[in-house]
């Protein structure tokens, strides 16, 4: 008999989003011969970590995607799976959009635990945000668990009774925190193959997705490029950097921030560098870190660049757990763009050193999570 004790992962897909990054980064730091992962994904598409994960002896299965009109064929996909699997002694649910669907019949089919694990604190707009609310009105009764990564996710997810009444249990998005030490020779590296020596580098890593709201960052840079155009008039500065935007991520949005970049009049300033394996080197090619999110669960992107030692601009709608160092300040992003622009100028000039010791202490570092998980996963406790 298997003493390795199996956890199945749900998730949209295996690609590099935020939820998927962190389980895959305690993935590589728990013990596998006592923990072994596997997942469940509503994609046929093979994902960015798939070949990783077959590698570290997980599996990865495919349901379909839930799209209202298959409910039918959703339910029924669902039960074959549960049906033929009965080596699981838990299953995690991070997408909780229809998690009330397949939690409950894991658990029928005889999985013993199930945790509802919440990493966002939005929906999307319009129908499909409206679909997720009405799924997600009855998740606290349909799970045993209920993980969040932050108070504000919780609310969003579980509601604020079950947040209140102590119901929910607060994991981190804990990220491999000494990965991302401020490295000055990985920065010019960087920055000398994307060709911005000379240049003052505003970073932000994202999706292209309504949430992130790239269209923001976009004018607050545009309004940056325009204040030092202002401030520096006509003459020559052989000190003056130009500033540039590097844009990492992929995603459906791009295309429309590509054409917003044009009629900004900024497309030669802005970098669309897509997906990073090795993201925690560009951290390094960066000088400053915005990120004006509509909402956020808890974004490890910014627990990432302050370990690297950026400073961070971000939205006050962002969880205040991620507030870890004096580096980040919150600003609102109802507020003008020029505002958040001015405070960049103001604040650019800063010694930078890394702080990843700070994030880990602080309870964001994945290698002290991996114990913390391993004896939850193995006895259903964290006392």
């Amino acid at each position: 008999m298997e003493s390795t004790v199996r956890i199945l992962h749900v998730l949209g897909n295996t690609n590099l989003g935020g939820a998927e990054s962190r389980i895959m980064d305690l993935y590589r730091h728990i013990d596998r011969g006592r923990v072994q992962f596997d997942f469940l994904v509503h994609t046929a598409r093979e994902g960015y970590y798939d070949k990783e994960i077959t590698a570290l002896g997980g599996r990865v299965y495919r349901v379909p995607r839930f799209r209202i009109y298959n409910y039918f064929t959703y339910v029924h996909e669902l039960k074959r799976f549960f049906g033929q699997h009965h080596e699981y002694q838990m299953i995690q649910g991070h997408m909780t959009s229809t998690a009330a669907i397949y939690l409950p019949l894991a658990k029928s089919a005889g999985i013993p635990v199930t945790i509802a694990h919440a990493r966002s604190a939005g929906v999307d707009q319009g129908i499909k945000g409206i679909l997720t609310r009405y799924l997600r009105r009855n998740l606290p009764e349909k799970t045993d668990y209920m993980f969040t990564c932050s108070e504000l996710a919780g609310i969003s997810v579980f509601g604020g009774k079950a947040v209140k009444e102590g119901k929910t249990t607060f994991v981190p998005n804990a990220i491999e925190s000494g990965k991302f030490e401020y490295d000055p020779g990985i920065r010019e590296k960087i920055r000398r193959e994307l060709g911005v020596e000379g240049n003052y580098v505003v970073g932000h890593v994202g999706r292209f997705h309504y949430a992130k709201n790239h269209e923001y960052l976009l004018q607050v840079f545009a309004s940056l490029c325009m204040q030092e155009t202002v401030k520096t008039g006509e003459e020559e500065h052989p000190d003056q950097k130009d500033y540039v935007l590097l844009l990492l991520g992929d995603g459906a949005g791009m295309e429309e921030i590509r054409k917003l970049a044009g009629e900004l009049g900024i497309s030669e300033k802005v970098f669309f560098a897509g997906r990073k394996g090795n993201v925690w080197e560009y951290y390094q090619a960066m000088d400053y870190f915005i990120y004006p999110s509509r909402y956020e669960g808890l974004p490890g992107t910014v627990l990432e660049a302050q370990a690297a030692g950026l400073r961070c601009l971000i939205s006050d709608s962002i969880c205040k757990e991620v507030l870890v160092t004096d580096l980040v300040k919150s600003m609102d992003i109802k507020e003008d763009a020029g505002k958040w622009a001015s405070y960049v100028v103001q604040t650019k000039e800063y010694v930078r050193r890394g702080h990843g010791k700070e994030i880990a202490q602080a309870g964001f570092d994945v290698k002290r999570q991996a114990e913390k998980m391993m004896k939850f996963y193995e006895t259903g406790s964290f006392e």
